[in-house]
Order: C-alpha cells, then sequence, then structure tokens
C-alpha cells in the first residue's frame, strides 16, 4: 500500500473534484452525470476504474480514498442545505 500522505492527495484531489449542485452529486468518476446523496455502502466500480487509470493505485488502496472520501461527502451533503440558506 501506497503511503497515506500519498493517499490523501489522492483524496483531496477528488474531492476538489466534487461539487454539490442542487442536492446532486458531480464528480471526476460520474464526469457526465450526477448521483443522489450519500449514504453509500458499495465502492462504485467508477471509483475504482478512475482511481486505477488516473492514480494507479490498487483496490487496497482505492478503498482507502474512498473511506476518506465517502465520509468528507456525507458531511458536505449534510451541511449544504444550511449552505443554500445563507445566500
Amino acid at each position: 500500500m501506497l503511503d497515506n500522505k500519498f493517499l490523501n492527495k489522492v483524496y483531496n484531489q477528488i474531492m476538489s473534484e466534487t461539487k454539490i449542485i442542487n442536492d446532486k452529486v458531480y464528480t471526476p468518476f460520474f464526469p457526465l452525470s450526477s448521483f443522489p446523496p450519500p449514504p453509500y455502502s458499495f465502492l462504485p466500480s467508477s471509483f475504482l476504474f478512475h482511481c486505477k487509470e488516473v492514480y494507479c493505485l490498487n483496490k487496497e488502496e482505492t478503498e482507502y480514498v474512498w473511506r476518506e472520501y465517502k465520509k468528507e461527502l456525507i458531511h458536505k451533503v449534510h451541511l449544504y442545505p444550511l449552505k443554500s440558506l445563507m445566500v
């Protein structure tokens, strides 16, 4: 497994490319569509493919990045309604 420093950079990059707009989540691994907000109990094959092709991660490394990404995404989605009220 690669060191967590690199994996955290991967996670941060994917997170920076993820947008939440009108209760939909747009990601770099689903570039032409959105998917509903979390929770997600599975590792999407598109995420696995994206991490392998773009970052050369193996499955174990991708699972680590997915866990971190999912936690942050859940947090952001739950904050999204509050942000829209602040506008």
